[in-house]
């Protein structure tokens, strides 16, 4: 990969930024961008999750990361704390790839 790329990224991430600070304030009072940039961020991490969860070598994959996810999913239904989530998952993604090498 060319450093050139990667500084092309970086000076287009900045004036992105940049372009931000640009937006009205009247702009960003709005009832309606207000409501969308309350749910981008959880849209964002939702895609986020899938993709890592679901795709392998670009391809549909359904393995123990699903299976994490799904403890996950269930723990923070039965409302326990995220870290005991996130640690309930990963201790599942762990033990089924263990168990899938054989113990």
């Amino acid at each position: 990969m060319s450093w050139s790329w990667i500084l092309l990224a970086t000076a287009g991430c900045l004036a992105l930024k940049l372009a931000g600070l640009l937006v009205p304030e009247s702009a960003l009072g709005r009832p309606a961008v207000a409501r969308v940039a309350g749910v981008v961020p959880v849209a964002l991490l939702a895609a986020l999750i899938a993709t890592q969860t679901f795709v392998a070598d670009r391809h549909l994959a359904v393995d123990a990361r699903a299976a994490g996810l799904a403890v996950a999913a269930l723990a923070l239904w039965r409302r326990a704390p995220f870290l005991v989530a996130v640690v309930l998952a990963a201790a599942t993604t762990a033990l089924l790839r263990w168990l899938e090498l054989g113990g």
